[in-house]
């Protein structure tokens, strides 16, 4: 019952919204709840455990600086979201920098608790029990009824600021609280009772590198209140300063609350932040609200969010299906976030303490590479090229700042916290798909010096500047066992962190070609080929090696082992998507290959909970049994992803795991970022219409498509026969259509013969 309840939930939200015309709106489709419930589950390996979900219900805009959320439990430690579905209290609505889908920290963040009766300031103390009944969640409008207070609670907002209304309708004192929600108990508050403003901040502290350094920045806030105060205090600890108008926490929590009138019905408050001063903040919210009213930015937050999700229109599936699919592509849009102001300032990458100001563009923040690399880019490459090409040079300007090109840069500051050197991928696959508005030359130079240059300061290679284990790599063409890569937050992995620069090699040897250097082509090419260092031609899987050439001992492919990265040797012994072709060769040709694949997903070791596996089920275009991906991409679309709270398979980490599912349903996806083309798989619906944004559009039509019916029997693209398993970027980009006739039984003649298999290393 309550899966029913969840699919039907967009509906009743549509006419909540008091939207009475006939356009087709797609936000209503989204429901955020989805994934919100999980929790640590048993890992993988049955000796860990995993987080599951880690997602959010936030209002807001995509790539929003700020998202606004109930929060639900306090603290920003690492691992813990703002809200958990299973959660049964309120503790206060959260302005949160939280990496939606991860399990980093919330940062800078800064909570608002309306109360009527008692003053309360201890966070578990003053929350309130809550019913999901009386709860409704959307991308621009957030609504619950706080049933300890009697308050109808509301939230709707924009990138940089927010409004949020309650309504009283209990008897006695109005309170609103509010705590800069500092671990370190170093927040601050002040009180300006004639403006009726209360103005602070949240220093931010690193994780991973650097754990506990500050980053030189802080989450700055203002909150407006249209009412006047009837009192005021401040507290620290368990401490009360009644009438006292500033705070300033010293490794204590510290807070604020205002009294309202005894007779205050609707109290709307006006919130907005900044990562530069609070005289920013203040600049935020003139600019983005100013004198609108919660209704008005509602309606602006929704227009944003439909336009957004409207760039792709389908038509056909069930409504679950739909639930599916829009939820999913408004989870690819929280990250990266804005990290400037509506006037360009922004703190300078690496230290903070710098203000600095872009030229008119928007400077991005928190980029969680390891993930995002591999479907969220390459879908704003079509969706969003502009945005996708700020945030390329949002990543440059970082490079440039910090001397390096980072490798997982998040809280704007250097991190080690996974593995490979993905933000090349990124930016080579905008190159290679001719993304404007950043500068390629500099992308190119920051891409090189890591990818040729040792890191020799070892305070700065510590604090995560620089390819880990790179001595080793360029000494043996893979990273030997003895190497522990200590200086990370992921030690080891040798064979992982080996096919993983294999791969960035490649793309940057793409790039390197693109721009006319050859001789760095050459190299670059060369070292794409690493993979076969690490892959064992004896056994066909990913094995751990020793510096004179051993293989590790005691070899099983299906141990979670030290030198692979959130996986066994098989889930990583598929990461060579620059050279599938060889990949095959290098495990002992088409049949082994393909019998192994057949294995891996026939007797359950394929993961989707983790991101190294998410290009497998397309390997098999590779191979010339393209209906092979068709079943097996159909079968996870139906098997690891629900439209229930508990919907997730795995973290959504940045929206990679939805990215995945957006791309899948429309009927192809990204397996090599850095080469202009998509693997064909399976298409969802009858119609999926995308808007491009150089007024293009591009149509993928699947006659008969549904869940019997996932076989493609024949394909056509611009009215022509096409019988290639994967379809060109600029076919995309031109505009035109790509149409299938499905089938209930595979075609195993359609997508396999030589010219029809996708490239593979040598584009």
């Amino acid at each position: 019952m309550k899966r029913h309840i969840l699919i039907i939930l967009p509906i009743i939200l549509f006419f909540l919204g008091g939207c009475n015309n006939q356009t087709y709106h797609p936000e209503t489709y989204v429901n955020p709840l989805i994934g919100t419930d999980i929790r640590v589950v048993e890992g993988k390996d049955h000796n860990s455990t995993e987080e599951r979900g880690q997602v959010m219900p936030a209002v807001g805009v995509p790539h929003g600086m700020t998202n606004w959320v109930a929060q639900t439990q306090e603290t920003e430690q690492k691992c813990h979201p703002p809200y958990y579905y299973f959660q049964d209290r309120i503790q206060g609505f959260r302005a949160s920098h939280w990496m939606n889908g991860s399990c980093t920290q919330d940062y800078g963040s800064v909570t608002i608790m309306p109360l009527c009766g008692q003053l309360k300031t201890d966070v578990k103390e003053r929350s309130s029990a809550f019913s999901h009944e009386r709860e409704v969640a959307t991308p621009s409008y957030y609504r619950v009824f706080l049933d300890d207070y009697k308050i109808e609670s509301e939230l709707t907002g924009l990138s940089r600021s927010a409004i949020m209304r309650f309504s009283f309708t209990g008897e006695g004192d109005r309170f609103i609280v509010i705590e800069p929600n500092s671990d370190e108990g170093l927040g601050y508050l002040s009180i300006d009772v004639e403006k009726k403003e209360i103005t602070g901040y949240n220093p931010v502290h690193r994780i991973y590198q650097g754990w506990g350094m500050e980053t030189g920045f802080s989450g700055h806030f203002v909150i407006r209140f249209e009412d006047d105060f009837e009192g005021f205090g401040v507290w620290e600890g368990d401490t009360l300063h009644e009438g006292t108008k500033e705070i300033r926490g010293n490794k204590t929590g510290v807070g604020g609350w205002v009294k309202l009138a005894s007779d205050a019905k609707d109290i709307q408050v006006k919130v907005a932040t900044s990562f530069t001063n609070v005289e920013h903040a203040l600049e935020n919210l003139q600019a983005e609200i100013g004198t609108k009213d919660f209704e008005q930015v509602r309606k602006e937050s929704s227009a944003v969010w439909n336009e957004t999700l409207g760039k792709v229109i389908v038509k056909g599936g069930t409504e679950e299906q739909k639930t599916k699919f829009y939820t999913a592509l408004y989870s690819t849009r929280f990250l990266p976030r804005t990290f400037s102001d509506v006037d360009g300032s922004y703190p300078r990458f690496d230290t903070g303490k710098e203000i600095l100001k872009t030229n008119g563009s928007t400077y991005y923040c928190d980029f969680s590479q390891w993930d995002t690399y591999r479907a969220v880019h390459p879908l704003f490459t079509i969706l969003d090229p502009k945005r996708n090409g700020e945030m390329a040079n949002s990543l440059v300007l970082k490079a440039e700042q910090g001397g390096w090109l980072p490798i997982f840069p998040s809280w704007n500051s250097y991190t080690a916290a996974m593995i490979g050197d993905h933000c090349t991928s990124m930016l080579g696959d905008a190159i290679i798909k001719n993304i404007p508005d950043f500068d390629y030359e500099k992308a190119y130079n920051a891409m090189r010096k890591n990818a040729f240059e040792i890191n020799m300061d070892s305070v700065s290679y510590k604090d995560g500047k620089g390819r880990r284990a790179m001595a080793s790599y360029l000494k043996y063409n893979y990273i030997p066992l003895e190497d522990e890569v200590l200086d990370a937050f992921h030690k080891r992995e040798q064979v992982s962190r080996t096919l993983e620069y294999a791969y960035d090699d490649f793309v940057l040897a793409q790039v390197a070609k693109k721009l006319g250097k050859m001789d760095d082509y050459e190299l670059l090419i060369k070292r794409a080929q690493n993979y076969r260092n690490v892959i064992d031609t004896e056994t066909g899987y990913a094995r751990g090696r020793y510096a004179d050439g051993s293989w590790f001992k005691d070899f099983d492919p299906n141990k979670f082992v030290s030198f692979i990265c959130e996986g066994t040797p098989y889930h990583y012994t598929w990461y060579v998507p620059q050279d599938v072709a060889g990949l095959i060769d290098q495990i002992g040709g088409k049949e082994r290959f393909i019998s192994r694949l057949d294995t891996f997903f026939e007797d359950s070791y394929y993961w989707h909970g983790n991101e190294p596996g998410h290009h497998i089920s397309y390997l098999y275009a590779y191979a010339g049994e393209p209906w092979k991906t068709q079943k097996w991409v159909h079968d996870i679309i139906n098997t690891e992803y629900f439209t229930t709270p508990d919907g997730h398979c795995g973290n959504e980490d940045a929206g990679q795991m939805s990215a995945w599912l957006v791309f899948s349903m429309i009927g192809f996806y990204p397996l090599c970022p850095g080469m202009p083309y998509y693997v064909i798989g399976s298409p969802t619906f009858e119609e999926s219409v995308i808007t491009l944004e150089n007024g293009k559009i591009f149509t993928i039509r699947a006659k008969g498509a549904s869940d019997k019916n996932i076989y493609i029997q024949s394909a056509q693209l611009n009215g022509k026969e096409y019988n290639k398993s994967y379809i060109l970027h600029k076919d995309i980009m031109n505009g035109g259509e790509l149409s299938f006739v499905m089938g209930d039984t595979p075609n195993k003649t359609w997508g396999n013969s030589a010219e029809s298999i996708p490239p593979s290393l040598y584009y």
